[in-house]
């Protein structure tokens, strides 16, 4: 997975300049990324605080990890499905 360039409270940052009064175009210039870029950002954080941007980060986190023990989870209920359906 590619590494984030920027962290919740760059993107904060950067959305607050952007409430401010900024221009969208000047924006996506002086930081390096595309304007459908900060419409992305302001989707996801859009009115968020710091901390607010670390909870969900975290949430974000830990629904990754619930997910593959699922999956993982899964494989195994299948295959032993599989198994014991060649016994019978």
């Amino acid at each position: 997975m590619k590494r984030a360039r920027f962290t919740e409270e760059q993107i904060i940052g950067v959305l607050k300049e952007h409430e401010a009064g900024a221009k969208t175009a000047d924006l996506a210039r002086k930081h390096g990324v595309s304007e459908a870029t900060l419409y992305n950002w302001q989707a996801k954080y859009g009115g968020m605080d710091v901390s607010e941007a670390k909870r969900l980060k975290q949430l974000e986190d830990e629904n990754a990890k619930l997910k593959k023990l699922l999956a993982e989870q899964m494989l195994d209920v299948a295959a032993l499905r599989e198994l014991l359906a060649k016994k019978w």
